[in-house]
């Protein structure tokens, strides 16, 4: 049975120190490649690095929303050269977080908005990060026809979902869907898994029953089991629907 971890940090200071066990811990669940979402100019080397040394690791390229800051123009230069330098597997992760901070909002909004113009020059899908501005993300994304990607940590409403699926993105789902009162079970069952993807977001947002620790991509075979639950399919049907979704979406053999 193989899974993709479509959106996992395994980059990041968290599993510097057994970061070649969270791998193998991986590999024995049967994830057989983790997608690597970029954050900004303090990660980019570290995350190339970890796809060097390990080929099931493959990195994105983009400037997280989080990380519009002042020095914006100069991150996005950054990305850029990248993109223009080697191949990514997307553009990404984009997009808009209205939770923390919305200092620079539309700053956010002309990130995104430039990002998404290179993905369509490049011919490469984009990862949407969404916090708290989940219409706003799919009214930016109806404006560039062609464009197509996946809304990273989908957690909204069946209408949300339906429009994002008219759309035709895909919707990532984590460990939220294992949460008792997020009601992500139900959209899901509502929709089905035509256009889902599975992931981590390690180390973030940990599935039940390990809510609290470090996330790992070892874990997705959590959220797989959640799926088939709500859906009524076999884990063998989640692995191979979800893992097909992500080779087309993303290219991957």
């Amino acid at each position: 049975m193989q899974l993709i971890d479509s959106h996992a940090h395994i980059y990041l200071p968290e599993f510097d120190a057994d970061r070649a066990e969270v791998l193998q811990r991986a590999a024995e669940k049967g994830i057989a490649t983790i997608l690597m979402p970029a954050i900004d100019t303090t990660t980019h080397q570290q995350m190339l690095a970890v796809a060097a040394a390990w080929p099931q690791c493959r990195a994105t390229m983009g400037l997280h929303p989080c990380s519009v800051k002042e020095s914006y123009n100069q991150e996005l230069a950054v990305v850029e050269e990248y993109l223009k330098a080697r191949k990514f597997v997307a553009v990404g992760e984009i997009g808009l977080d209205f939770y923390w901070d919305t200092t620079f909002q539309q700053q956010q909004l002309e990130a995104f908005e430039i990002q998404i113009r290179w993905a369509l020059h490049y011919n490469l899908p984009i990862v949407i990060h969404s916090r708290n501005s989940m219409d706003a993300c799919i009214d930016v994304v109806s404006r560039f026809p062609g464009v197509r990607g996946v809304f990273h940590c989908f957690s909204g409403t069946v209408e949300q979902a339906e429009r994002i699926l008219g759309l035709r993105f895909y919707l990532g789902i984590g460990g939220v869907v294992t949460y008792k009162n997020a009601g992500l079970d139900g959209v899901i069952k509502a929709i089905g898994l035509d256009a889902v993807l599975l992931e981590t977001d390690a180390p973030y947002l940990t599935p039940v029953p390990f809510r609290g620790k470090r996330n790992e991509s070892s874990y997705l075979s959590l959220i797989a089991a959640k799926l088939a639950e709500a859906t009524s399919l076999s884990m063998e049907d989640v692995a191979a629907i979800t893992t097909q979704n992500a080779k087309k979406l993303f290219g991957l053999t």
